[in-house]
């Protein structure tokens, strides 16, 4: 069996011993992303490159001088996470190991002598030589490591220079790796609540879509995080009539969220059923602009229409929303529903909503839709867009579903690749 090589023989050596048993130590390390796992193997190999009768790591993180931890040590038979157990580390105070933490250089005590009320004896009794190699973080050395030996001048000084490198190349390998499973868990946590917004958002939607005689109703509905902004609602409301409100909240993610849930909460207290667009949007602005959004500067853009397939009308409001598409089944001509327009939701408290009334024939159809859908761009950064939004509804459909997928198939076709930016909402409404 092969002997490794001790690096710190003086005599020459074989260079491809070395070379060799450097890069079966690098190797076995990149197989492992725990640090503490890491640092084990660290050790081992280094036992066997470095061989000494002690190892051990003194920190003066978080402390005041001359206290100071000892956070690893080869002699222990139940090692200790100084990363997640760092509370179970006593602290010392003065000696040894205090003057080496606080020197911020490196060290070589050729003969040493310790007292016997100095902290150090319990780590380094029988010891006669000690090296001491600072790991530098922002320029000060929080940590150290500190090999012994038991005989006197055991340690090489051409070999000094070289052990710190890579003594502290180490050390910065195994705090990446820290602050990398630190991140991570942070972002799982994040994630976790954010899954749990969507879910409570998702609870506020519409679990289906209405069943009104005379009309046919479609939803597409997708965010751009686990959580988003977009507000999509249906009121049933009486003679047959059909509200439709399509809303989005400025920003993405869960303040998005948490706002949408706000315009939920109040469009849903409503005391009177919201047959009126411009008395809906009216309240919504009101009770948004008063308790939530003057002190956020957040707002919202919504649009609210009232369909009613006895009388034959469309009549609507909007709060700086992207205007709806009116298509008649007749001649194919569109119309921009944007004659009722006033400001988003959550700036101006008095705010007061104009509405419109349009005629709606038998199969004329309207498609609703947020920012998300026309400022969506393509690989080459092209924008959507309302005129090809438009060019989409111009596509024979049979339903409102089949409107709906001629929709988001040249949508997907233009977008195709391209990672969603933003939350994307369609609603296709078609009167029969």
């Amino acid at each position: 069996m092969a002997v490794a090589p001790d690096f710190f023989e003086t005599e020459p050596r074989n260079w491809r011993a070395r070379l060799a048993a450097s890069v079966e130590v690098m190797r076995e390390l990149s197989r492992y992303s725990d640090p503490q796992e890491m640092y084990a193997v660290f050790a081992r190999r280094m036992a066997q490159l470095f061989p000494v009768s002690r190892q051990l790591t003194v920190s003066r993180r978080g402390l005041d001088a001359p206290q100071f931890r000892v956070t690893r040590y080869n002699l222990w038979r139940d090692p200790v996470n100084p990363w997640k157990d760092w509370q179970r580390l006593p602290v010392h105070e003065g000696g040894l190991l205090a003057e080496l933490v606080y020197a911020d250089q490196p060290r070589v005590l050729e003969d040493v002598a310790l007292d016997r009320d100095d902290p150090a004896l319990a780590y380094l009794e029988g010891q006669r030589s000690v090296l001491a190699l600072p790991h530098f973080d922002q320029g000060i050395a929080h940590n150290v490591v500190i090999l012994a030996r038991e005989e006197p001048d055991a340690f090489p000084r051409d070999r000094i220079a070289d052990l710190v490198l890579l003594s502290n190349l180490f050390g910065r390998a195994t705090q990446t790796l820290v602050l990398s499973q630190a991140v991570k868990e942070a972002y799982e946590a994040v994630d976790y609540e954010l899954r749990t917004v969507a879910d409570i958002q998702k609870s506020l939607l519409p679990p289906s879509v209405p069943r009104v005689p005379g009309l046919d109703v479609a939803v597409h509905y997708q965010t751009a995080k686990r959580a988003g902004g977009d507000y999509y609602d249906f009121f049933p409301l009486p003679d047959g009539k059909l509200g439709v409100l399509v809303a989005d909240a400025s920003g993405h993610g869960a303040p998005a969220a948490v706002l949408m849930a706000i315009a939920h909460s109040i469009a849903h207290t409503l005391p009177d059923p919201p047959v009126r667009p411009a008395a809906l949007l009216t309240h919504l602005n009101a009770h948004m602009t008063k308790r939530y959004t003057r002190q956020t500067g957040n707002f919202m853009t919504a649009f609210y229409a009232v369909f009613d397939p006895a009388a034959g009308t469309l009549s609507y409001a909007s709060a700086g929303h992207n205007p709806p598409r009116l298509v008649r089944a007749a001649d194919g001509s569109r119309v921009i529903l944007n004659r009722a327009q006033s400001l988003p939701l959550g700036i101006k408290p008095d705010e007061r909503y104009p509405e419109q009334v349009v005629p709606l024939h038998a199969g004329d159809r309207v498609v609703f839709f947020t920012d998300g859908v026309i400022e969506a761009v393509n690989a080459e950064g092209d924008v959507f867009g309302p005129d090809r939004l438009d060019a989409t509804t111009d596509e024979p459909a049979a339903s409102a579903e089949e409107l709906l997928r001629a929709v988001l198939r040249g949508f997907n076709r233009f977008t195709e690749g391209v990672p969603v930016a933003d939350d994307r909402t369609l609603v296709v409404v078609c009167r029969s």
